[in-house]
């Protein structure tokens, strides 16, 4: 077991005040294989002190100069990109693959995208007789979830440094070691000592010392609804600003006409990515009841073909969920289906074969599930497929859009205008059309209970910046 003592602050790495440790579990095999120190309120203090004094000569640096730095910190994950993925698949159970083309990769596209919008974005216009400025916010408290430990950290601190922000990052207690990875990436940049922080801690100490902190101007979270709501809270006793990015219980609506083998493939990969620790996973398929049944028929058999098992082996293509207590949860809602009356076709709550250790669960397709079935409406956070039957558009439109949740959706239609024309009236932030692929320039970000704000590109910027107007 490796045992890091520091959190880096101030530009250095420094022991923390408490003598309190956070265990780091590989899910794979339930060993502890690190541990990281625990944070409290004094650490966050000095961290916040920290990146107050960087901030004045943070937010100064002309923005091609901040996307200078932002570009050395692109360039220094992509070195150090196989020993990222490499931690991300100890510490989360991603599978190599995965881990290597998402995990370690995408982030380094997105930091490059912010060290060119840094250089190119419009901080300051003319609006008639005015002078508008769009400038930095403050001190931004970061608080990032563990299923895409990396990525979510620079959706937050890439905007925030092209932004002219200092930041403390506060990450998820389960995927630390990638958080201490990324510190290292970022002393390697040169980026200036103060400008970004980082904490290690449980949410209910270090977490919620630093949404509280006075010294810290915005909260920028992802995570649950329910702490996403508690933060807002917190936030909003001080009148610091927030962006959330919560959960979500996104649908997959395919039309009468689309091709349904492709679609249901397609939404099945979906759902098993990353062991279905997904906020914006398609859990809920959307099929007319002339082809309902083939639909089912199709998802079986696609679901065959991810078989949970040891995620460093780079033809594997499911790990296992995060940790005892995801591993419980998961399978208490495949129980709970069942109970419900919701027909099983595949997986289910019992232990894939071979797999008594390591918190994995089996890839699960439930048919004949109502809207008002509990596998329905909450998110799982696992690899579960829920499809429900639907008689007109209309009526796939009710479905669709009667969850509380709002952060993504699909559509599969023959035409795509009919698709497009479906996907206006679904409330969602970020709809594909036809399996449309990722686009890390598109604003990201929810409707509803999905959150506030939205991350990546010049709309991820905007969140870190205020605005001010000279008239003259």
């Amino acid at each position: 077991m490796i045992a890091h003592d520091g959190m880096y602050i101030g530009g250095s790495w420094r022991p923390a005040v408490g003598t309190g440790t956070i265990e780091v579990v590989n899910p794979a095999d339930e060993q502890v294989v690190a541990s990281v120190p625990a944070g409290s309120a004094e650490d966050v203090d000095a961290a916040v002190a920290a990146a107050r004094a960087a901030l004045p000569g943070w937010a100064a640096t002309p923005p091609a100069l901040r996307g200078e730095r932002i570009a050395a910190l692109r360039d220094q994950l992509a070195a150090r990109q196989d020993e990222i993925a490499a931690t991300v698949t100890t510490e989360l159970g991603s599978p190599i693959g995965f881990a290597t083309r998402v995990h370690a990769g995408v982030p380094v596209a997105v930091a490059g995208s912010y060290a060119e919008l840094a250089a190119t974005y419009a901080f300051e216009e003319r609006i008639g007789n005015s002078t508008v400025l769009h400038e930095p916010v403050g001190v931004v408290g970061a608080i990032t979830p563990w299923n895409y430990p990396l990525h979510q950290i620079v959706n937050k601190v890439a905007p925030a440094l092209a932004a002219g922000c200092t930041i403390v990052l506060k990450p998820a207690e389960d995927t630390p070691l990638t958080a201490q990875l990324f510190a290292e990436c970022v002393a390697a940049a040169e980026i200036p000592a103060g400008v970004f922080n980082l904490v290690t801690g449980l949410g209910p100490v270090a977490g919620q010392a630093l949404a509280e902190h006075p010294g810290v101007d915005l909260v920028s979270f992802t995570g649950s609804t329910a702490v996403g709501r508690r933060i807002g809270a917190i936030a909003g006793a001080g009148v610091k600003r927030v962006a959330l990015e919560l959960g979500g219980k996104s649908a997959n609506v395919v039309l009468p006409g689309a091709d349904l083998e492709k679609a249901v493939a397609a939404n099945v990969a979906d759902v098993c990515r990353n062991a279905g620790q997904s906020c914006n996973a398609l859990t809920r398929l959307l099929v007319h009841a002339d082809r309902y049944e083939e639909a089912v028929s199709l998802a079986a058999a696609a679901v065959a073909a991810f078989v949970p098992g040891d995620p460093t082996d780079p033809a594997v293509r499911v790990g296992p969920v995060v940790n005892a207590k995801q591993h419980a949860r998961v399978r208490g809602y495949i129980d709970k289906g069942v109970e419900e009356g919701a027909r099983l076709v595949a997986g289910g709550s019992h232990a894939p074969e071979g797999r008594d250790k390591g918190y994995f669960v089996r890839p699960t397709v439930f048919a004949d599930v109502t809207p008002e079935m509990t596998i329905a409406r909450e998110e799982i956070f696992g690899p579960v497929l829920s499809l429900l039957k639907y008689e007109d558009e209309d009526e796939a439109l009710r479905i669709a859009n009667g969850t509380e949740y709002g952060l993504a959706a699909a559509v599969w239609a023959a035409d795509e205008e009919q698709a497009a024309a479906f996907a206006r009236r679904l409330e969602a932030g970020q709809v594909e059309i036809n399996g449309g692929r990722f686009n890390i320039l598109a604003p990201f970000g929810g409707y509803k209970q999905s959150g506030v704000g939205r991350e990546l590109g010049a709309h991820g910027l905007a969140e870190y910046l205020q605005t001010k107007s000279l008239q003259f």
